[in-house]
Parts: structure tokens; sequence; C-alpha cells
């Protein structure tokens, strides 16, 4: 490991060097020391509320204005109506734009990062997607489509909110950039068989609308592969007619909102369409509530304690620990919508995941912090 001190926290203007990576971070930065809750934008600081509001919304349109559903029903993209398929593809864009493509090839060619590399995608691709899947199994014995909304949440590895806790909790934004991008293009490779092979062949949850590898692919392929290559090609074509500097200070301010107003158009728009099923199955709700605190904290504390043992700094330690347990929940509501539509015990299932997500892991920040100050983690 490299010597302590602080990460770069401008990770926007300034490309990293290989070995920044190894550098830690004292809970007790600058960074670490700001309240969680007064560092997040008004659009973020109150995420969860905006959320249970959109649903809220969603619920009375879905229950008092019957033709709400009929209208958002007309037109199609992918299997999935085009109202739904326009939040999906804003709220995946801003966030796909802030990863650093120019300068992955610098960062991988330092072997120690490697270390760091394999053991995320170890806990993001193998330990994650198992955990979900015995604790749906665990509270859902009886309720396949839920089970399957559950599965399709374990298998959507963050690449949006991840970014903002580890900034808040005082972890290395500049790790956490590459794991986004790591992240994003395995989830266009394997989400699609994954998701056939925990479904099908280790859960055998079969029926009327049954998931197949072409759907889930066309899905994936759509709903992250389409923002991904407009993001890539945005980011270098903009940096290098407009300059970097403005593409940080203004184009990424300006469309960074966008990817959760996207989110909560989404919300809405799902919820208008299930309002009835909704209300007459709270009861499913809660139950699915139930595996996604269950599965939330597990992991998060699990990596968190696997990478104290390893001798990880506090700050590599926390941004490994948010990766694994921050979810793709645009994603798996894109596949679960596309793949049984949006009336299904799925779709319900994945819609619930960012209501529990967002102030579960806000909680963490929290504690992660009193944990590094309690453990006096700054080497």
């Amino acid at each position: 490991m490299g010597p302590s001190g602080p990460s770069v926290q401008n990770h926007e203007t300034q490309a990293p060097a290989a070995g920044d990576i190894e550098k830690q971070v004292t809970p007790t930065s600058s960074g670490a020391n700001q309240s969680a809750f007064k560092s997040l934008g008004w659009l973020n600081r109150f995420l969860a509320v905006w959320i249970l509001l959109a649903m809220a919304i969603g619920v009375l349109l879905g229950n008092f204005v019957p033709q709400t559903a009929d209208a958002l029903a007309k037109g199609k993209f992918v299997g999935v109506s085009v109202p739904i398929a326009v939040g999906l593809l804003v709220m995946m864009y801003p966030i796909l734009c802030k990863v650093r493509y120019e300068s992955l090839h610098e960062v991988f060619a330092d072997r120690r990062i490697w270390k760091q590399i394999l053991f995320s995608v170890f806990m993001n691709w193998i330990v994650a997607p198992f955990l979900m899947l015995a604790l749906a199994w665990m509270c859902l014995p009886d309720k396949p489509e839920l089970r399957s909304g559950l599965i399709l949440v374990g298998l959507g590895r963050c690449i949006a909110m991840v970014l903002i806790w580890t900034g808040l909790a005082g972890g290395d934004n500049d790790y956490c950039a590459i794991l986004v991008a790591i992240n994003s293009i395995l989830q266009i490779v394997l989400f699609a068989p994954l998701a056939v092979f925990f479904i099908r062949i280790i859960s055998r949850d079969s029926g009327p609308l049954d998931v197949s590898y072409s759907t889930v692919a066309t899905s994936v392929a759509a709903f992250l592969g389409i923002p991904f290559a407009a993001a890539l090609v945005s980011r270098l074509a903009l940096r290098k007619l407009a300059g970097p500097d403005w593409y940080d200070r203004v184009f990424l301010r300006f469309v960074a909102p966008w990817s959760l107003i996207g989110l909560l158009y989404t919300i809405l728009v799902l919820f208008a369409y299930q309002g009835h099923q909704v209300v007459h199955q709270i009861v499913s709700v809660c139950r699915v509530a139930v595996p996604l605190v269950i599965y939330f904290v597990a992991i998060f504390f699990i990596t968190l304690w696997i990478s104290w043992r390893c001798g990880f700094g506090y700050a590599l330690a926390t941004t490994q620990s948010f990766t694994a347990a921050s979810n793709n929940f645009e994603l798996a509501i894109a596949v679960a919508v596309a793949t049984f539509g949006p009336h299904s015990d799925q779709a319900l299932a994945s819609t619930v995941g960012p209501l529990i997500e967002v102030p579960v892991l806000l909680g963490l920040v929290y504690l992660v912090k009193w944990v590094g100050k309690r453990w006096n983690w700054d080497k």
C-alpha cells in the first residue's frame, strides 16, 4: 500500500496517477467531517422524500385517474412503454458522463490496482448476487414473482448513487469512478446470462412470462448500452471541442440533476401503472422491504470487515463496501418491466429497491464514519 495521505477529491478535473488509488483517506478529513445530510444538494438531500412523493402521486393517479395507465401504455421501445423508456434513458446518461474513460488505461497499467479490482468483482458479482438469492428464498419462498424481482436487483451493480455515498463517507472517489466504469462494462456482458441462470436454472422460476436471455440482453443493451455509448461519445467529443474545464464546470453541472429527475419520473410513471396493485399488495411491499434491508446492511459490513482484515485503508475499504452494497435499481426496473410487464410483481419488487436503498445507505454513511473514528482507521 502507498503512503497515507489525502486522496484526490476533485476527480473530475484532474486524472489520477495510478499510484493515487493506493493512497489512503483518514476518516477525520474535511470531507468526512461534514454532515452527510448537509453535504447533499437539495435534490439528493430529500431523495427518500421525493421517492415517497413520486410513489404516492403515481398511486393516486393509478387509482383515481383510470385513463392514466392507458395513456402511458401507448408506444413501445424494446418492450417498454415510451414514457418509461425515456425516464430510464434519462437517468442513466448523466451518471455515465462522469466516468473518466480517457484515463482508465493509465490506472490499469499499475498492477497494484488489480488486486483491489479483483476483490471488488468477487464481492459484486459472486457474493452479493448469491446473498440476495438466499435472502429472496428465505423471505419469499411462496412468492416466485417477487423473488425474481429481488434477484434482478441483486444482479444490478451500482453505477449511480455509489459515487454520492463514497464521497460523503470520505472514500476514494477516483477508485470509485474506476469501479463504476468496470461494473458498467460487466453489466452489459454478464447481466443477461446471470439473470437467466439465477431465475430459470437455480430458482427454477417459470411461468407464462418466463425470463429469456434474448429479452434481458436486449433490455440491457438498450437501457445501459445506449446511454453508455452516448456518454462515452459526449465526454470524449465535448472535452476535445470545448475543453475539460468547460465540460466539468458547465456540462456536468447541467446534466447531473437529470439523473435523479429521471429516476423520480420513472418511479411516478411505474406506480401510476401499478397504483391499483400497490394499494392491494401493501403486504407484498413490506415483505420485499425485509430482505432488501438485510441485504444492504449485510453485504456492506461483510465487505468492510474483509477489507479491514486484508489491511485496506479506510478510503479503499469504504469505497469497496458501498460499491458492493449499492445496486443499479434503474437497470433492474428496466429489465423487469421489459420482461414481465409494468403491472408485474417483478416490476413492483424492483421498484421498491430505491425506496429502501436510499435511507439505509445514507444511514451507513454516518455509521462507517463512526466506525472509522472508533477504530482510529487512518492508515
